[in-house]
């Protein structure tokens, strides 16, 4: 049993953790937030014993084996490093770091005290990607048109003339950093690095975007992506191959794949919806630190490097910068 901390007191957090002790591997033994009100706030929910604290330092010193963190974007990184020179196992809401070399140090600093880290990028972990993977192997990609677009809770607050944290600069807000990264996840999970990325924004006055379209360009196909906060879309994801299309009903969450052959009946393929929507990537987690494998956990790595990378290419053709970026013209930062 992992003994689970948590850095984040919102509605993920509560989701995450609901999801973790569904599989019987991890126990909540610690909150941290800034007031002892709003830790003690989140612990009632639940009836195991739960310590509390309002130092991340207090935190960190404490008997935790792995630490969630739900914070604000911009905070994930310092916050990650500190767990990881404790010693603790990490699991880092995505996005877990605003610059792809955020990323690189978090990996180095990881191996380098022999713990774990992992970015929780829920839909990276379905099975159904495995499923669909599997059905694309003897197909010629032709093109994909992935898009995720949800109104956010907040947008009252800005239409308000407010700047939630989820629309700020300093915290390293917007749609293609809460919303847009799970189609970049899904396209590289399923094609690989693209070769150039382009994002078009809708920008706030302070140059955070509310929704946008982009491309992945990959040798010989392209990715289109749409995503937004503004805005609500049921669109279908859909892949296209020299043999047919394939229809999923979502990018983050899929519970139904069909494909539509050139000629011939419509095939649904096997996929099973997860019970929760973060039950299958805490479940491989679990497993990865209780018997790890070396090939599976560096191609996990590998990823979420390659869709930071993709993100801070995305975001710097829009002109979209947060307040922790220091050289713009940098494209490895």
């Amino acid at each position: 049993m992992l003994k689970l901390g948590i850095i984040g007191t919102g509605a993920i957090a509560h989701h995450f953790v609901a999801a973790a002790h569904a599989t019987k591997k991890y126990q909540l033994t610690a909150v941290y937030s800034r007031t002892m009100e709003t830790a003690k706030s989140f612990a009632q929910d639940y009836e195991s014993e739960v310590n509390l604290y309002i130092t991340i330092e207090e935190l960190l010193a404490s008997t935790i084996d792995i630490l969630y963190i739900a914070s604000p974007n911009s905070l994930h990184y310092e916050q990650a490093k500190s767990a990881l020179k404790a010693r603790k196992h990490v699991i880092v809401e995505k996005p877990a770091v605003t610059r792809p070399n955020e990323w690189t140090d978090l990996v180095e600093t990881a191996k380098e005290k022999k713990v774990f880290i992992f970015e929780a990028a829920r839909n990276y972990h379905e099975n159904a990607f495995t499923v669909i993977a599997d059905f694309l192997a003897d197909k010629d990609v032709w093109g994909a048109h992935f898009s995720y677009m949800k109104y956010s809770s907040k947008m009252p607050d800005l239409l308000a003339g407010k700047t939630p944290n989820v629309f700020s600069s300093r915290f390293a807000g917007g749609a293609l950093m809460d919303l847009g990264i799970y189609p970049v996840y899904a396209s590289i999970r399923l094609f690989g690095s693209p070769v150039d990325a382009h994002y078009l924004a809708h920008h706030l006055p302070n140059r955070i975007d509310v929704n946008g379209s982009g491309q992945l360009i990959y040798k010989d196909f392209q990715v289109t992506i749409q995503t937004g906060k503004n805005s609500h879309s049921s669109l279908p994801a859909e892949i296209y191959t020299n043999q047919g299309t394939l229809v999923l009903d979502s990018i983050e969450h899929i519970s139904s794949a069909i494909f539509y052959p050139l000629q011939g009946e419509p095939q649904p393929l096997a996929i099973s919806k997860a019970a929760h929507t973060m039950l299958e990537e805490v479940v491989q987690f679990a497993n990865m630190i209780a018997q790890p494998q070396p090939d599976l956990y560096e191609s996990w790595l590998l990823a979420a490097q390659a869709v930071h990378t993709t993100l801070y290419r995305m975001r710097q053709t829009a002109h979209i910068h947060f307040e922790g970026d220091l050289n713009e013209d940098d494209t490895s930062r």
